[in-house]
């Protein structure tokens, strides 16, 4: 059965609301980072006007897509918004543009700022014609380091935090992650500092300028685990989590396939050890607990690896059911449209677009009581007339 015919689809009958109603953003970002935040808000229930130059978002052009200007990632970062095609650098525009931020609640762009104040658009400018304006900045590094004017994508961001040095150390040479996480990561920053700066205006009755760079979020993501020693002054060791880093700590291979499998406490070791025969490895001195454990996470990882080894994928499966035990067979991206739990929660939705066809979207993860979040918007297309808003979807 597909995913149309199974999925629910929630945005015919979507009410107004959420917990942002009534908050209105110009959105003049593109990519990932900025568009990735303000889809989360206007999920939350903000009216979101994306504002385009001509030429269009980039991630228009992504493959696959059923149209021009419409490809996949773009609708993935875009539902939940209108849409407006401005040439700010042409006086004309340019007061369109001002116009809206006059009437908004929020200004967020990823142009530099530099070139924001030269078109007469940084946050002094604006936040002085709508004081109660919170203007963000989304940036790869903040403005008053010497790296402030440098051009800043993913990659360039994972390789500068040390991301990509973390996730090639036991495969002998630096690695990207598989996703743009450096703009998700950074994404999600910007979604959650802007609701500050609202909830704090309701206080003050002020706007304010927020500046949220992807190369000091990534180290401080980073550096959550990795500080390691360099925690304390004078260092007390060498950076990094060794639990994490350990060449052994990955999906595991079964007689026929691969294993999540995680025993986290002592009771849980405990217990595995117990059900896989290997109950001498409990009295083990190394394992006897989690301070000896994390002295040796490379051997009881590979134990670990040696005792899975033994039996099928569903064997440990029916094994490990009811154990209390963490553990997962190891899903495909395509497997997780068959997911049962996705599946029974609802969180893949199923839409027809007007132009695009047969869309499927994913359900906002976070749940609200009262102003659950909504799916109101498709993604829109560029409006070619740069007079008027796009017509909502």
């Amino acid at each position: 059965m597909s995913v149309a015919e199974t999925a629910q689809d929630a945005w015919s009958e979507a009410p107004a609301g959420g917990p942002l109603a009534g908050v209105r953003v110009v959105d003049m970002t593109s990519v990932g980072m900025g568009p990735y935040a303000t889809q989360i808000l206007g999920d939350m229930g903000a009216d979101v006007i994306k504002v385009e130059a001509p030429e269009g978002d980039v991630f228009r052009n992504s493959a696959p897509a059923a149209s021009p200007g419409m490809g996949a990632v773009y609708l993935n970062l875009n539902r939940n918004k209108r849409s407006v095609t401005l040439n700010v650098k042409e006086p004309t525009d340019r007061e369109r543009l001002l116009t809206l931020v006059d009437g908004a609640d929020v200004f967020v762009s990823n142009v530099r700022p530099l070139a924001l104040a030269r078109l007469g658009l940084g946050a002094e400018t604006l936040c002085q014609r709508n004081p109660r304006l919170i203007h963000v900045s989304a940036v790869g590094f903040g403005q008053d380091g010497p790296y402030a004017a440098a051009p800043a994508f993913d990659d360039i961001i994972q390789a500068m935090s040390g991301l990509a040095d973390l996730q090639g150390r036991n495969v002998g040479a630096p690695a990207y992650v598989n996703t743009i996480l450096a703009d998700k990561a950074a994404g999600l920053t910007l979604a959650y500092a802007i609701p500050m700066a609202l909830y704090e205006r309701e206080r003050s009755g002020l706007g304010q300028a927020i500046e949220v760079p992807m190369f000091e979020t990534l180290v401080s993501f980073t550096l959550i685990e990795h500080m390691g020693g360099r925690s304390f002054d004078p260092p007390r060791g060498p950076m990094g989590y060794g639990r994490v880093l350990s060449p052994h700590r990955r999906p595991y291979r079964t007689a026929d396939g691969f294993l999540a499998l995680l025993p986290y406490t002592d009771g849980q070791w405990a217990r595995f050890f117990a059900l896989s025969g290997h109950e001498a490895l409990a009295r083990d001195p190394r394992y006897a607990g989690a301070k000896d454990r994390a002295h040796h996470f490379d051997d009881l990882y590979a134990d670990l690896a040696r005792i899975v080894g033994g039996r099928s994928t569903q064997e440990w499966l029916d094994l490990l059911k009811g154990a209390d035990i963490p553990h997962s067979r190891v899903n495909s991206l395509e497997d997780l449209f068959d997911d049962p739990h996705l599946k029974e929660t609802g969180f893949f939705r199923a839409v027809e677009h007007p132009t695009e066809g047969g869309l499927v979207t994913t359900a906002p993860p976070v749940r609200f009581s009262r102003t659950p979040a909504t799916l109101r918007r498709l993604p829109p297309r560029q409006h070619a007339d740069r007079a008027t808003l796009a017509p909502e979807a």
